[in-house]
């Protein structure tokens, strides 16, 4: 059968650009599906004189030298900005772990790119739980139930936790090189989420807005639109869902006041993060699970943004 020049997928039906001249499966026929400005520049790339060529990785760096890589007959190593790493055509195979320090490969943004993913998910888990007990300390306006802000606190936490494991564990399935990693941008946003938070507790004041995001799941191997990135893309939202609605049931069958209560809000935490994820746009999930299956994202969408209302009300009720 036929390969795909983007994706490397076998199939029966192929379509021909007469812009790059390469043929491409069904899901990137269409240029901008796969990136026809980029191929037609490595095409030329490969055909210049060694003297003019370069490399233009601005998510994935090689160590080695330009002229390493050229004569070693690679094509260009390409990679995105949503919290994946893509390949696009390289004749190497992607190295058994591309995470190992002696990899060669310098993962651009990462912070401590190299070190274990249980010191990753540690530091994130830590950073999420304390900006989780500093934003819920006037939820809990009773001092007898102060147990309840280190649940509150564990309920986002794990709301976030999860969320990535869905995403790494579906990765996983596909057979995909994937780890959590702590993102350096993410890192000072959710820094700064803290000291706000901080300042708010000791001035005693309303909590203000801040993004906690201090890091994602990064795979190896997506493209941009495939039912293997739509599904990776879809887990972690839909983890939130389902782990949602089993806490939202548990509120109903624990019908103790405040108890019930709290458990509404770990539910609603849920529901918020995977709504916020599905967003269509940015470097959030929603966009690739948008170009990749509307009927699916619509489904998705709807269930999560209906159970948050749900959820708004019981709790202002």
């Amino acid at each position: 059968m036929a390969i795909c020049y983007h994706c490397g997928r076998e199939t029966s039906d192929l379509y021909y650009c007469s812009k790059c001249g390469q043929s491409y499966c069904s899901l990137h026929k269409e240029p901008v599906d796969h990136e026809c400005n980029i191929v037609i520049e490595s095409l030329e790339l490969q055909q210049a004189p060694l003297s003019s060529t370069y490399i233009d990785a601005p998510q994935i760096i090689s160590t080695q030298s330009t002229q390493e890589v050229v004569n070693s007959s690679d094509t260009i190593v390409r990679g995105t900005i949503d919290g994946t790493y893509t390949w696009y055509r390289q004749e190497k195979q992607i190295p058994d772990n591309a995470f190992d320090p002696d990899s060669g490969i310098e993962f651009k943004g990462i912070f401590l790119a190299h070190k274990s993913e249980f010191l990753h998910f540690l530091i994130g888990v830590i950073l999420i739980f304390t900006i989780g007990i500093i934003s819920f300390y006037k939820i809990v306006f009773n001092p007898d139930y102060i147990w309840a802000l280190f649940m509150l606190a564990g309920f986002y936490a794990t709301a976030f936790l999860f969320h990535e494991l869905g995403h790494r564990q579906v990765a996983i399935h596909f057979g995909l090189q994937t780890k959590f990693r702590l993102l350096t941008f993410g890192m000072l946003l959710t820094g700064i989420t803290l000291a706000m938070g901080l300042f708010t507790l000791v001035t005693l004041s309303d909590p203000l807005p801040g993004l906690a995001l201090p890091g994602a799941v990064v795979v190896l191997g997506l493209d941009k639109v495939s039912r293997k990135t739509g599904l990776c893309k879809a887990a972690g939202p839909l983890v939130n869902l389902i782990y949602g609605s089993i806490i939202l049931i548990i509120s109903f069958l624990v019908p103790i006041y405040p108890l019930n209560y709290f458990i509404v809000i770990a539910a609603y935490f849920n529901f918020m993060l995977g709504t916020f994820n599905m967003l269509p746009f940015g470097i959030l999930d929603g966009q690739n699970i948008w170009k990749w299956n509307k009927k699916v994202y619509l489904l998705l969408m709807t269930s999560l943004l209906v159970l948050l209302i749900i959820t708004l009300m019981i709790i202002y009720a």
